[in-house]
């Protein structure tokens, strides 16, 4: 049970920094145009 007290903080935190990852992720526009870099390999220059 000793164990618990260090997987739940731990879990905590991990989830924390999966959610700071995701929100920095949307708010530094890496999902902005999922297309275009696909597209942009079949253009030719």
């Amino acid at each position: 049970m000793e164990i618990l007290l260090v997987l739940i903080p731990l879990s905590v935190v991990l989830a924390l920094l999966i959610l700071l990852a995701l929100w920095w992720a949307v708010h530094s526009d890496q999902f902005d145009d999922l297309d275009a870099q696909g597209q942009r390999i079949l253009d030719e220059d």
